[in-house]
């Protein structure tokens, strides 16, 4: 099931109401996993690992409700579509980028 649809349902169902405030650049050293979605697309090279893992993401209509989560935090709304394998696969490659 593509993410796009399966977080859309997730999303519209249980809506997230609180603004995230906008993140500060960060540099490339400092980014993982355990970033905020928005920190890592904000850098090239993190938004071409996380383009690559989970295709669709940014170009998700509910982003700006989701892009201040982790993806580990995303992870139970995805329906399966942020599995473990992918995010190892992201982790790997995140570090590679440093």
């Amino acid at each position: 099931m593509k993410f796009a649809v399966v977080l859309s349902a997730l999303l519209i169902a249980a809506p997230l109401t609180a603004e995230t405030p906008a993140a500060a650049p960060v540099a490339s050293a400092t980014l993982s996993i355990d970033s905020p979605i928005e920190a890592l697309v904000a850098d090239a090279a993190s938004k071409a690992v996380v383009e690559a893992n989970f295709p669709g993401m940014t170009a998700h209509p509910a982003y700006e409700q989701f892009k201040g989560m982790t993806l580990k935090q995303l992870q139970p709304m995805s329906g399966g579509a942020i599995s473990d394998a992918a995010i190892a696969k992201a982790t790997a490659e995140l570090t590679a980028t440093k």
